[in-house]
């Protein structure tokens, strides 16, 4: 298990499902000692409804995230080379990651989490799946940095 690094981006397709997530549930479980953001290589789609229900089962609060492509967050001002880690849920993810390492010092993890959207076919399937990416998350979190320092 490694310590905590100083700031964290995770990064999906669509910054609506997945790396969402995984900024809530580690804000939940580390605190705010470490700065998390998430971004995707597309800002097409708002948060996901499915997303937010199944964080909201344990505790973490989705409904006020506003998703956002790694060329708003630079227009932004938020400086993609001030990130110690960056996360990549996903391969497209994990491509655009490693494009802009060649500007920046970044390290870069692929962590493969499934992508729950377009499976399940009743809203319970559906919330099934995207427990099944949430406990995905949790479980690499853990793995990397051990378990929740805050009350969960």
């Amino acid at each position: 298990m490694e310590e905590l690094p100083q700031s964290v981006l995770f990064c999906c397709d669509h910054n609506s499902v997945r790396s969402p997530m995984a900024e809530g549930i580690m804000k939940k479980f580390y605190g705010t000692g470490t700065y998390v953001q998430s971004a995707g290589v597309k800002n097409d789609m708002e948060i996901d409804g499915f997303s937010i229900a199944v964080c909201q089962e344990i505790d973490v609060e989705l409904s006020r995230h506003r998703s956002r492509s790694f060329d708003e967050m630079e227009r932004w001002g938020d400086d993609l080379s001030s990130f110690d880690l960056v996360v990549a849920l996903s391969p497209a993810s994990q491509r655009r990651a490693l494009e802009l390492t060649r500007f920046f010092h970044l390290d870069v993890e692929y962590w493969p989490i499934m992508d729950p959207t377009g499976l399940g076919e009743t809203r319970e399937a559906k919330l099934d799946v995207y427990r099944q990416t949430r406990d995905q998350i949790i479980q690499h979190l853990k793995n990397r940095w051990g378990e929740p320092t805050e009350r969960t």
